[in-house]
């Protein structure tokens, strides 16, 4: 797989004379169709709906396009709660999930703090020990600090009843960027038979169910993208398997995307300003990892393109570097690029 800049060194140029580097430029082409696929995919369930992460891009602009699709907001926090009222998104187009623990202990806590439970709730499933697509470990939820255990699930369906609560979801986040198209019809096959069981051994009907996010996307070259349909047609032949013939064929899907319906469409676009030829090679550019923390927090890799010089030998290795008096301010590593003046 070619990885290709959407933009060309010669539109950069004309830009920068009125938005100077560092900047992100996003592809809105791209996301609009991406966003298409996303709902023809699902078009099978007719409560489908995708609440964009509002984490992975704040960004009222690059939001109210995916707003255009009927898309909602998944908010974690007060700021992105905020943000999405300011851009007029409420009720039913939001769905909140608590960044901190959210298990057993709090429905108590929710209770205490608004004095009610809200007639609809959704609860995060955790299974934990590894999650495993074949015989391949994929993440492991065992050590995330999110989620409700097994028992603490059936258990907490059962206080959420007796206290009134009407409408119940079911949300598990169980591997963080995958690169595979089995991801979301294994986690749905797992999340579908335990809402079968919540219904007969509890006696609640599940009426959503949300496959959060995890669909990831390619950042190294090497890397095929999903496929959204390919995914979307999988979950809906469990859906038909586990949930159509326990009589919950009403069941509406819901998405927490974030990565994927902006990671492949936006570029940081940065200019070398410093050269440096010591014990190693390195190029100094304009941005930092405030402008990009994945390659700095985790040694992500972010692809790299030096526009103008696409099609030229990459047979310089450099570090590339920001402007953070930390040493781990770094885009790339021993990096392999055209020469860079």
């Amino acid at each position: 797989m070619k990885k290709e800049a959407f933009v060309t060194k010669e539109q950069i140029e004309e830009i920068v004379k009125t938005y100077p580097t560092p900047f992100h430029i996003y592809d809105e082409k791209g996301i609009r169709e991406n966003v298409k696929a996303l709902k023809e995919a699902f078009s099978w369930n007719k409560g489908f709906k995708e609440y964009f992460a509002v984490k992975a891009t704040p960004n009222p602009f690059l939001i109210n396009i995916l707003r255009d699709y009927g898309c909602g907001c998944d908010c974690s926090s007060l700021t992105e709660l905020m943000l999405s009222d300011a851009m007029g998104v409420s009720g039913e187009d939001i769905m909140f999930s608590s960044n901190d623990l959210d298990d057993i202990t709090h429905i108590a806590f929710l209770e205490k703090t608004i004095g009610r439970l809200p007639e609809t709730l959704s609860c995060r499933y955790n299974p934990g020990g590894v999650f495993k697509i074949s015989t391949d470990i994929m993440d492991n939820p065992g050590d995330a600090k999110y989620g409700f255990t097994t028992e603490q699930l059936f258990e907490g369906f059962r206080i959420l009843k007796e206290k009134g609560v009407k409408n119940f979801g079911i949300h598990s986040f169980l591997a963080s960027n995958t690169v595979t198209n089995e991801y979301y019809p294994t986690l749905a096959k797992t999340l579908f038979e335990t809402a079968v069981k919540l219904k007969e051994e509890v006696g609640v009907s599940v009426k959503f169910i949300n496959l959060s996010g995890g669909i990831g996307i390619p950042y190294r070259p090497d890397q095929e993208p999903n496929d959204i349909r390919a995914i979307g047609e999988g979950v809906r032949k469990v859906y038909e398997e586990v949930l159509v013939p326990a009589g919950l064929g009403d069941v509406a899907i819901y998405t927490e995307l974030g990565r994927f319906m902006m990671g492949p469409y936006g570029h940081l676009v940065v200019q070398a300003i410093h050269e440096k030829h010591t014990h190693k090679e390195y190029i100094g550019v304009d941005a930092c990892a405030v402008n990009l923390m994945r390659p700095a927090m985790y040694g992500a890799y972010h692809h790299i393109t030096v526009l103008g010089k696409e099609n030229e030998p990459c047979d310089f290795k450099y570090d590339v570097t920001g402007s953070l008096c930390e040493n781990n301010d770094k885009f790339a590593v021993d990096r392999m690029l055209p020469k860079i003046a």
